[in-house]
C-alpha cells in the first residue's frame, strides 16, 4: 500500500487544502505513514522532506455521538501550549469534511517513543520505570490543579452534573452499539445510577490518561527519560477529576503483560503500586479519595461502554490492524471489575478489570 492509498488519508486533497489555508507550510511532496496502535481516532505521521507533522482525523465507519470530536481536541492542545502540562504544537484544524471525508487537525510531531507494551517498559529497567510512573501520576495531578479559566477552557464543558451525565451519556452510548448481550452491564449502569455521589471540584480531565497515551523521550539513559508530551485529548471535557483518577486506576493495573488494551505497559518492574500512586496524587492536589471505589466502577463502565462499540466496529470490518479480534473478550472482564469496586474492592489491592 503507498501513501496515497493511506485509509482515510488522501494527500493531494489534503495537500491542495494546506496550500490553500496555509500557503508555504508543505514545501514538498507529503509523504505519510498510519500509526500503528491507536484503537479510536486515526493517526497519521506526514513529513514534506523537511518538516514534521502529526494529523488525527476520526475512524472509518461507525461513530459513537459527540465522539471522535476534532475541534474540541484541538482546542485543548492550543490551549495547553503555556502551561506545564507537555502537548504537541497546534497547526491547523479542518471542519470541512469534504477534504478528508471528515474533520481532521495538524500538529507538530514531538520526539519521542510510545511504550506501549511490557515489553517495551520491562527494557528500560525499574529505576526508569520507577521515574515515569511518579511523572505519569505528576502530569495528571498538575493537569487537574490548573484553573480552566485562566487558559481559556473555562467554557469548555459543564462541570455541575458532570457525573451524572457521564452515567447516562454511556448508558446511551451502549445502546447505541448493542450487537450482544454483556452479562451484568445494565446491573452496572443501575448501581452507578442510584449511587451518583456529589462532586467536591471540578477540573479540565483528559478522559483516557494512560502511559501509553504519553510520548517519552528517547534516551539510553535511564534517569533521563522524561515525557515529552501527552496525547489524545479526544474525551477531554470540564468535570470530576476523580473520573480520570478512576480511569487510571483501570489502566495501571491492567491484566497482566498480555492485556490487549493496556499491554501491561505498567506491569514492569519499578512502577510504583497503584496505592501508592493514588497517596502521590492526594498528596499533590490535596484531594479526598476516599469514595475512589465509585469512580472506578464509572471508569469501568465507560470503558466497557468503549470496548462494545470498538468490537461492534470488528463485527462490520471497519477496523485497521491487529488485536480488535480480542477486544470483546474484555468487556465482561470490565463489567465484573465495575461490579467488584462498587463492593469497595479498589483500595485493597484487588484487581479491578482490565
Amino acid at each position: 500500500m503507498t501513501a496515497n492509498e493511506l485509509p482515510g488519508l488522501d494527500l493531494g486533497a489534503l495537500a491542495g487544502y494546506l496550500d490553500r489555508t496555509s500557503p508555504g507550510l508543505v514545501t514538498g511532496e507529503l509523504s505519510a505513514e498510519l500509526i500503528a496502535g491507536g484503537r479510536s481516532n486515526l493517526t497519521y505521521y506526514l513529513t514534506d522532506g523537511s518538516s514534521r507533522w502529526v494529523l488525527r482525523r476520526p475512524p472509518l465507519g461507525h461513530v459513537l455521538a459527540t465522539a471522535h470530536d476534532m475541534s474540541r481536541e484541538y482546542r485543548v492542545l492550543y490551549a495547553l501550549a503555556d502551561t506545564d502540562i507537555p502537548v504537541p504544537g497546534t497547526v491547523t484544524l479542518c471542519t470541512e469534511p469534504e477534504v478528508l471525508g471528515a474533520p481532521f487537525y495538524l500538529m507538530q510531531r514531538v520526539d519521542g517513543v510510545v511504550l506501549r507494551s511490557h515489553r517495551d517498559t520491562g527494557r528500560l529497567g525499574p529505576a526508569a520505570c520507577e521515574i515515569l510512573g511518579h511523572q505519569l501520576i505528576d502530569v495528571l495531578a498538575d493537569l487537574h490543579s490548573l484553573h480552566p479559566e485562566e487558559i481559556g477552557l473555562g467554557d469548555f464543558g459543564r462541570p455541575r452534573g458532570y457525573l451524572a451525565r457521564q452515567v447516562s451519556r454511556w448508558r446511551k452510548q451502549l445502546d447505541s452499539s448493542r450487537s450482544r448481550e454483556v452479562e451484568g452491564i445494565d446491573d452496572l449502569y443501575t448501581r452507578l445510577a442510584d449511587s451518583v455521589p456529589e462532586s467536591p471540584r471540578h477540573s479540565l480531565l483528559h478522559g483516557d490518561f494512560r502511559l501509553d497515551n504519553v510520548l517519552v523521550t528517547d534516551s539510553a539513559e535511564p534517569g533521563s527519560r522524561r515525557i515529552a508530551a501527552v496525547l489524545d485529548w479526544e474525551m477531554a471535557t470540564l468535570g470530576d477529576p476523580l473520573a480520570d483518577l478512576g480511569l487510571f486506576v483501570i489502566y495501571s493495573r491492567g491484566a497482566g503483560k498480555d492485556d490487549p488494551v493496556s499491554g501491561g505497559v505498567t506491569s514492569a518492574p519499578g512502577f510504583p503500586s497503584i496505592d501508592a500512586q493514588i497517596a502521590r496524587y492526594a498528596d499533590r492536589t490535596g484531594t479526598d479519595v476516599s469514595n475512589l471505589d465509585w469512580y472506578v466502577g464509572l471508569a469501568s463502565f465507560k470503558l466497557a461502554v468503549v470496548l462494545e462499540g470498538i468490537h461492534y466496529r470488528f463485527t462490520l470490518g471497519k477496523t485497521i490492524g491487529a488485536g480488535f479480534d480480542r477486544i470483546g473478550a474484555l468487556v465482561p472482564e470490565l463489567v465484573s471489575g465495575g461490579l467488584a469496586a462498587l463492593d469497595g474492592q479498589v483500595l485493597d489491592g484487588h484487581p479491578t478489570g482490565a
